[in-house]
């Protein structure tokens, strides 16, 4: 019998954008970079203070988090999304996208006869790497026309097989508004428990009463956690990275199922799975100061209507989205790749071709509105320029 074949990592997916990032720099000033969710501005000030002036550093701090983290995240989010969550059923996570690529592998060991991981065909990249770095199957889950999970496509014998289903909602990359309490449901007819990927809860622009995608109003935050559901067999994952433009500190958290989320918090305590200290303490800080958030709101909506209007001159007709900060736009000749070139050549803006998410979305682009005001000002000065 032949040895199997040793595991060699697959390409990073935004790496195959460096031929066109070079072509977009070409231009005077450079790239500007809309192909990534990276956040550009600054964090809230309380929590780079709080981080600068802790205590925290000659120590081990619990990798659950501390009591006041913990209890800080359960604030949060009750002010913001009217759920009680006791805060023993909250555990950090170093950032979430290593708690979504270890995550498959904790479960198997916790129930070594399944060995699926079910995910939204087109997502964030590390829910199938998660599953085929754990040696398990990775089985994407149809959309629907409004680039929400179809439940009722899932095969029963991948139910059956099913390690955890991911929802991600609002959903990177299309913007979709997820039926949290269909799939909450769903998870606890099958005994598969349900994971709800929240990152991008802030940024919820469909307020669910029929108006669709709105401008943003202070004080008015219709994000929706699956939790306001119930937490029997569901956990909710959410992050500090985009609410408050602190990706570089790798904060965020898990709440929801008690015994599910004390089984991975043990575990990831012996991995040694643990948020520094310090950026414990600055996470506190901005988990209590929603004034930052709404002002990053209003800058997401506005610089969404920039975007829009930008890919309009190249015939691109796109929606906005009804939550998070990105534009997913259809290619008008079916291309991404061939969009995603002539916008690099002729304005040096950088979007992502769908087909990084996955190949169901490979006539799409996604944009993101990371990129600075002034960056906008240089492409619209391009366009200017191009036009006139």
């Amino acid at each position: 019998m032949s040895e199997p074949a040793p595991f060699s990592p697959p390409a990073y997916p935004y790496d195959r954008l460096d031929p066109i990032r070079e072509r977009a720099a070409r231009h005077d000033g450079g790239v500007v970079d809309c192909s990534v969710g990276t956040p550009t501005d600054p964090p809230p000030d309380a929590a780079t203070r709080a981080m600068a002036t802790s205590a925290r550093v000659a120590g081990y701090p619990p990798s659950v988090g501390t009591p006041e983290f913990r209890g800080a995240a359960a604030s949060w989010l009750q002010r913001r999304f009217g759920v009680a969550v006791d805060p023993v059923a909250i555990a950090g996570c170093v950032g979430t996208k290593e708690f979504v690529a270890d995550l498959p592998h904790l479960l198997r060991l916790r129930t070594p006869s399944r060995d699926t991981v079910l995910y939204p065909e087109v997502s964030y990249p590390s829910y199938e790497m998660g599953a085929i770095l754990a040696g398990c199957r990775a089985v994407p889950v149809a959309l629907d026309a409004a680039w929400r999970l179809d439940l009722a496509s899932i095969d029963p014998n991948d139910s059956d097989r099913a390690l955890c289903l991911w929802v991600n909602s609002p959903g990177n990359p299309a913007g979709g508004i997820d039926d949290l309490s269909a799939a909450a449901a769903w998870g606890r007819h099958h005994g598969v428990p349900v994971f709800s990927d929240e990152c991008y809860i802030e940024f919820t622009w469909d307020h669910g009463d029929g108006r669709g995608p709105v401008a943003p109003v202070d004080g008015i935050v219709p994000g929706r956690s699956i939790l306001a559901h119930g937490d029997a067999g569901v956990v909710a994952v959410h992050s500090l990275s985009k609410r408050s433009n602190f990706a570089g500190a790798r904060a965020g958290f898990f709440a929801g199922d008690a015994e599910l989320v004390h089984y991975l918090a043990e575990v990831r305590k012996h991995a040694g799975r643990i948020i520094p200290g310090p950026v414990q303490d600055a996470a506190v800080a901005a988990f209590g100061d929603d004034g930052h958030v709404d002002v990053q709101r209003r800058r997401y909506w506005a610089r969404l209507e920039r975007l829009a209007a930008i890919l309009a001159t190249f015939g691109v007709q796109v929606e906005m989205p009804a939550g998070a900060f990105y534009l997913w736009a259809e290619a008008p000749s079916g291309d991404a790749w061939e969009l995603a070139k002539r916008l690099a050549d002729e304005i040096g803006l950088l979007v992502s071709p769908g087909e990084l998410d996955a190949p169901p979305g490979a006539s799409h682009v996604r944009v993101a509105a990371v990129a600075p005001d002034a960056a906008l000002d240089l492409v619209e000065s391009r366009l200017t320029m191009r036009i006139g």
